[in-house]
């Protein structure tokens, strides 16, 4: 036997600042805030949702080296990516490389790459038919 494994529900981004984080994801990438629990943090999009840990505050249990900075994230966006591109200029929010065509999970995409305020990069994707 095997664990069938579908989708993912929810990564945690371990973070400096909460709410420096929430407005970049919010106001950058249009996910929704979420309040949970005993005052936790989200960032949902789509069925899914980043959880929120701020440095020295993580919730137990957590990631062995839980730390800013350190994550790699390709997120499908539905936005045309000319759209992305101006968008992004428009907030002086500076693409590290792209429009470059990558490998993704169902086929070939098209990618930019920012950061967030924590340093982690950020690829935005188009499915490339």
């Amino acid at each position: 036997m095997r664990i069938k494994i579908e989708g993912i529900d929810h990564i945690v981004l371990t973070v400096n600042n909460l709410r420096e984080t929430i407005d970049f994801y919010s106001s950058i990438l249009g996910m929704k805030e979420e309040t949970f629990g005993t005052g936790r943090k989200a960032l949902s999009f789509g069925l899914q949702k980043f959880n929120l840990h701020e440095k020295g505050k993580e919730f137990e249990p957590r990631a062995k080296q839980a730390t800013p900075g350190a994550i790699d994230i390709c997120l499908i966006s539905s936005t045309p990516m000319d759209e992305i591109i101006g968008f992004l200029t428009s907030k002086n929010i500076p693409i590290e490389d792209g429009p470059v065509v990558r490998t993704g999970a169902s086929g070939e995409i098209i990618s930019v790459y920012i950061r967030d305020p924590d340093n982690n990069l950020i690829e935005i994707s188009n499915p490339n038919e």
